[in-house]
């Protein structure tokens, strides 16, 4: 498979598990780390409208005019400090795209959501994620229709898995 076709079948998988967590999804908190060009969250905020506060995160800003979210709504730093200020909040929808190419950097940042990432759920919350995640308070939850499996990653609040 080509890189070209990879990048496709990514934006594939990331288009329809966003839009599976959208119409699965309740308004409140939502939290986008990884701004980059802002495309996820312009496709998130167009989604998802009124009675949703969408967040997002990333290094530093990059994304396309169009896509900058209010200054109050974005966070821009290492995530391992930002995003430590919103346990707590309560979230009913993370997506963390923060892949880099870097495996080795990619790896420990995933390690660091995993263990994060719980403890910023509401209880019926749901993470996206392009990134394998192990971690408290996640469950993995299987891909929706038209995903593979492997190819994005779905996980729950604990609170999902036991009924609660």
């Amino acid at each position: 498979m080509t890189r070209l076709d990879s990048a496709i079948r990514r934006l594939q998988a990331q288009r329809a598990g966003l839009d599976w967590a959208c119409a699965k999804t309740g308004p409140g908190l939502v939290l986008e780390l990884g701004l980059g060009n802002g495309r996820t969250y312009d496709h998130l905020r167009s989604r998802l409208g009124a009675g949703f506060e969408i967040h997002a995160f990333d290094r530093a800003l990059a994304a396309h005019p169009d896509c900058v979210p209010p200054p109050s709504h974005l966070h821009l730093g290492d995530m391992r400090e930002t995003l430590p200020k919103f346990r707590g909040r309560n979230a009913v929808l993370i997506h963390a795209d923060t892949g880099s190419g870097a495996t080795a950097e990619t790896a420990a940042f995933a390690a660091f959501l995993g263990a994060t990432l719980g403890a910023l759920l509401a209880a019926r919350g749901l993470v996206l994620s392009d990134q394998e995640l192990a971690g408290p308070g996640l469950v993995a939850l299987p891909p929706p229709d038209g995903v593979p499996t492997g190819r994005y990653f779905f996980y729950g609040a604990k609170s999902i898995a036991t009924g609660t």
